[in-house]
């Protein structure tokens, strides 16, 4: 199998390298994020929009291709709606399989590319708690931004519940991006705002146990800070430039990306070979969450004779130094974090020389580190140059994580790599 050497090759600006690689990779998988990869980090997600060569690489790469994302497939704010911006006529996205297909809702959303999607796993009691979340959104919204410290005009307010309830069917999210630019300047009360929604989200909870649905929802921040003592993701609140926190996601337990890798593994074993490894109706709702549970599962029933090479791309991933009275440790996050982990380990357990790919998403409107460009550059030719001062809050020293190979020039250098590689396989 073609190999970069990817142990010498970290934290690699070497993109024709991996594209040779790749387009001599017969049986190749890739799962890729969506927001920040192959479109802007925008506040507005109305505003998204995808280029028609990329989603028309993504059907030549039919079979190879498989998204990841904790935003959704449909509703008003999913990525079906973008794609068929991209075309004259939705008609014709779904007859020609334009639809990208994959996993949405962090995972339990799942569609293929004529448009079909179905929510495996998941209640018709959830689905209706889901459904009652965007209301209440719009009343919390409503209620806070009205009074001290942001006092907002009733037309400003309708403006920003506009922009910030996303009513996605099966994650309903709180994104905060707008409000950010409003209040960025007065970095108290914009710290308070990301206090208050965290809070919201919790009594979200609360009311989900009282309705008996206890054990079916968490609450999903990006980016964050990793998760703490009892598995809830820690809220990344902003400092300096940083803004933090600004997706609040309620979710379904068992939405969570790395565990979609094994969905999506299920899936492309039926391709290849007929049969589901898993079992048919396998979904993310049944499966463990913990990493060595997750390896253990694929190990038991995965043919590693037909393991495909996976690439796995993302653009959220952080690492931020805490210090304490034991010295400087790092709490390491970020939503993409858990499936390139798993990604990596699969290609270690595996043999199969998985690659991870790391786009630096922080030139769009949501301001997030970014890596130094430069510094990579000179670190390739000069491997005695420490590559962290590159990549400050985004990975660090001790990381487990290794990011393969970067495109620090955002969505646009990789949607130019991607077509390139459907069009040369």
């Amino acid at each position: 199998m073609p190999s970069m050497d990817l142990k010498s090759h970290a934290y690699s600006l070497d993109h024709a390298t991996l594209l040779q690689s790749l387009c001599n990779t017969e049986n190749l998988l890739l799962i890729q994020d969506l927001d920040g990869v192959c479109m802007e980090l925008v506040r507005d997600p109305l505003t998204r929009r995808l280029d028609r060569r990329y989603i028309e690489a993504t059907h030549r790469l039919a079979g190879h291709f498989y998204v990841l994302t904790n935003g959704e497939h449909i509703g008003s704010r999913g990525v079906n709606a973008i794609v068929e911006q991209a075309f004259d006529t939705p008609e014709h996205v779904r007859e020609q399989g334009f639809y990208l297909p994959g996993l949405a809702a962090g995972g339990v959303q799942l569609q293929d590319r004529h448009g079909r999607v179905s929510h495996p796993g998941v209640t018709d009691e959830e689905l209706a708690f889901l459904h009652s979340v965007p209301q209440r959104a719009r009343q919390f919204l409503r209620d806070l931004l009205a009074v001290a410290p942001y006092s907002l005009s009733a037309d400003a307010i309708a403006a920003m519940i506009e922009s910030c309830v996303l009513d996605n069917p099966a994650s309903p999210t709180l994104n905060i991006n707008r409000l950010h630019q409003h209040f960025q300047d007065r970095p108290h009360s914009w710290i308070s705002l990301q206090q208050a929604a965290s809070v919201f989200m919790g009594e979200l909870l609360q009311h989900a146990a009282a309705s008996g649905l206890g054990d079916s929802f968490f609450i999903h921040y990006a980016p964050n800070l990793g998760r703490d003592d009892n598995g809830d993701e820690r809220v990344k609140y902003s400092e300096g430039d940083n803004a933090g926190t600004t997706d609040f996601q309620f979710m379904l337990k068992g939405a969570i990306k790395e565990v979609g890798v094994l969905v999506i593994l299920n899936h492309y074993y039926h391709q290849r070979c007929g049969r589901y490894p898993l079992g048919e109706h396998f979904n993310a709702r049944q499966s463990p969450r913990e990493l060595d549970a997750l390896l253990q599962l694929a190990q038991d029933h995965f043919d590693p004779a037909l393991m495909p090479r996976i690439v796995g791309v993302g653009d959220t991933v952080t690492s931020y130094p805490q210090n304490d009275h034991d010295g400087t440790h790092y709490q390491r996050g970020g939503s993409d974090r858990g499936f390139l982990t798993l990604v990596q380990q699969l290609g270690r357990r595996f043999d199969t020389d998985n690659v991870v790919v790391y786009i630096d998403s922080s030139g769009g409107e949501v301001r997030r580190p970014g890596v130094d460009r430069d510094h990579l550059q000179r670190h390739a030719e000069r491997p005695d140059l420490s590559v962290w001062n590159a990549l400050r809050g985004t990975t660090d020293a001790d990381d487990p994580l290794t990011l393969d190979v970067i495109f620090p020039e955002g969505h646009r250098q990789y949607v130019d790599f991607f077509c390139r590689l459907a069009d040369q396989r």
